[in-house]
């Protein structure tokens, strides 16, 4: 038997298959102690100009992050001619999934990576550590 965790408006129905058994149950809710901390961290490594990424503000720079740390793209779109078909070089979009959408576990990991690359860059400040103590207890 096959089990699968369908999350919220993402099931299309067409992840199923005719004839199997399957158990749904809901997925758990980020909380707000996790939002508090993705923010919080967020803020901090770019205050601390520690990290490379090429961002030219705060809200280019979060993007950036969710893209490469967090659950990524919710979305993919490919933009075709006038007669459906792609492009010579191709112009593809994407909507990056909402941190409101995070699951817990998609958090919890986009936290988890979010504090070992600043680790890994360098951050080193008196907020980081407090941030860091706060998420302990």
């Amino acid at each position: 038997m096959r089990i699968f965790v369908i999350e919220p408006n993402i099931f299309t129905g067409d992840d199923l298959a005719p004839g199997e058994e399957y158990e749904v149950k809901p997925v758990e809710e980020g909380t707000n102690k996790q939002n508090s901390a993705w923010h919080a961290l967020l803020q901090e490594y770019w205050r601390s100009g520690c990290h490379s990424y090429n961002a030219k503000n705060f809200v280019h720079f979060r993007k950036i992050i969710k893209r490469c740390l967090g659950a990524g793209v919710e979305k993919f779109y490919e933009i075709l001619d006038i007669n459906g078909n792609l492009l010579n070089e191709p112009i593809i979009r994407y909507r990056l999934k909402s941190w409101k959408r995070y699951t817990k576990k998609e958090r919890t990991e986009s936290i988890q990576n979010l504090i070992a690359e600043m680790i890994q860059a360098g951050v080193n400040s008196k907020k980081f550590n407090e941030i860091l103590q706060g998420m302990e207890q």
